[in-house]
């Protein structure tokens, strides 16, 4: 019989309104990796943080090692050997690698700071990894992928022996997310048990022992990974039998609205493309392509230091986003806690805080308007929550995305950008995503759509523009989609030139 790791008994959390995780019990065997999984709102981001004495249960206990905890402190869980990497990296950007894998403690046992041990240990750390970081640079020049294994080496510098990973793919480009499950594989045959969490079911299938699935709080089912697919996966997940498909759409594309000619800023050099009515454009690259970067000259969030921008015919030159959104344009950020929401303000005052000027009349705010249109974007987007006054920060991330989406709407926006859409959102709020988005277009909204998910790029966009450190390499229209291309422009290699 394998050996138990950590033992969850009859946890259970209580918010405001909502039941996070109700009565939830489940076992983790020592040394293998135990998929957590569910829909957001599944109750996994509350566990994790029980587990690693982040917050408090109002009852249960866990049990690791055979010893019975009724709580956990942050302090006694990493004594213990847990370790967590969560979704939002916790990386001080201002230090140094070594720095930040030694962060709050020492390498060596003496009075002052060892700092050649502590980059020589770091580099040792990242050697078995089968990495090369550099120890002395700020962690803000590493790239996301890096700084998620500056997370990992973190952990693994306090001997963790339960590691707990909140998406660590969610950020990353295709070859990333396989040098990371790599190391995650690595982890385990050195005898590291680990949780972990990911809507990439894939992934799950790929690396996985066993897994638990949540759902609305409540443990549904714990099992190994034999015999099961995909299919049944998702079945667990939401409940139902689910098409994953990506919506069929049967309407045309109108006229040019938007045309960029030569643009650079922000990193990015000299792109050219048009958006038409109706439109779902993707942005395909690496990280580190300029996609994101391009969005916000578009947006006026950065400054354009050269070409042209043509909305419906006539040239704009937006100095802040606020120039941009009363000119109809809209953004949707990746980084949706800290550029797409306001996580300690209500849903209803988050849905119309951008548009407060048509609901006012001078100085005065029309509250009665303000409290019609956000229930009228609580119902049209189906967000998931026990009141227009509860705080965002309480919602899943699918209902976040689904708040800043509306923020945007509220506006009467014409075009939307929307970067990394589905980014930690599970299956069946993806499925809500592509309808809303698929509704948008049909109703002659046009969308710019920058996601790392090549199936999603495929599946959801009229034309693909690929960019490569910041040019643009190539652009597809649906009936030209080639994935290898798109992967071969991405990574720099136009067609005829193999270096």
């Amino acid at each position: 019989m394998e050996e138990t790791a950590l033992r969850v008994e009859n946890i259970t959390k209580i918010y405001p309104g909502v039941r996070a995780l109700d009565n939830v019990s489940f076992e983790v065997k020592k040394g293998q990796i135990h998929a957590l999984m569910g829909e957001n709102g599944a109750g996994k981001s509350t566990l994790i943080k029980v587990i690693a004495g982040a917050i408090e249960a109002n009852s249960g206990s866990i049990v690791i090692d055979g010893k019975k905890y009724e709580k956990l402190n942050p302090g006694l869980a990493s004594s213990l050997g847990i370790g967590v990497i969560y979704q939002e990296l916790n990386n001080v950007p201002s230090l140094s690698v070594a720095e930040n894998v030694f962060l709050g403690k020492k390498a060596n046992d003496g009075i002052f700071v060892d700092k050649k041990l502590m980059h020589e240990r770091s580099r040792q750390i990242f050697e078995k990894l089968g990495v090369k970081i550099p120890t002395d640079v700020m962690v803000s020049q590493l790239s996301v992928a890096q700084q998620q294994i500056v997370e990992i080496a973190k952990a693994l510098s306090q001997n963790v022996r339960i590691l707990i990973m909140d998406e660590p793919s969610a950020s990353l480009a295709l070859a990333e997310v396989q040098r990371m499950l790599r190391i995650v594989k690595s982890l385990k045959e050195e005898g590291v048990t680990i949780i972990y969490i990911s809507h990439r079911i894939d992934e799950i299938l790929d690396i996985a022992d066993s897994l638990t699935v949540l759902r609305d709080g409540k443990h549904i089912e714990t099992r190994t990974m034999e015999g099961i697919d995909r299919k049944e996966i998702i079945r667990l997940m939401v409940g139902r039998e689910m098409n994953e498909k990506y919506p069929a759409r049967h309407f045309p594309v109108g006229e040019t609205v938007l045309r960029v000619e030569n643009v650079s800023g922000n990193g990015t050099h000299n792109i050219s493309l048009e958006l038409k009515k109706g439109e779902i454009l993707g942005l395909a690259g690496l990280i580190g392509a300029g996609r994101s970067e391009f969005a916000k000259v578009l947006f006026g969030d950065a400054k354009k230091e050269g070409g042209h921008i043509w909305l419906k015919g006539k040239e704009v030159n937006f100095r802040n986003p606020k120039e941009a959104l009363y000119a109809g344009i809209g953004y949707i950020s990746e980084n949706r806690k800290t550029e797409g929401v306001f996580l300690n303000f209500p849903v209803d005052w988050n849905i119309t805080i951008s548009a407060l000027r048509k609901y006012s009349n001078y100085s005065f705010i029309n509250k009665k308007e303000v409290s019609r249109v956000a229930d009228e974007m609580i119902s049209r987007f189906r967000v998931k929550t026990p009141s227009k006054q509860q705080m965002v920060a309480n919602l899943s991330g699918g209902n976040q995305q689904k708040i800043a989406l509306a923020k945007v709407l509220a506006l009467n926006t014409d075009i939307i950008i929307f970067d990394e859409p589905t980014k930690g959102i599970d299956v069946g709020v993806k499925q809500e995503i592509y309808h809303l988005m698929n509704e948008l277009a049909e109703n002659g909204i046009s969308i710019i759509m920058i996601s790392s998910e090549m199936e999603e790029l495929l599946g959801m966009s009229d034309r693909i523009v690929i960019l490569h450190e910041g040019e643009m390499m190539g652009e597809m229209s649906r009936d030209e989609y080639d994935q290898h291309k798109i992967l071969a422009l991405a990574s720099g290699i136009r067609e005829g030139n193999k270096e």
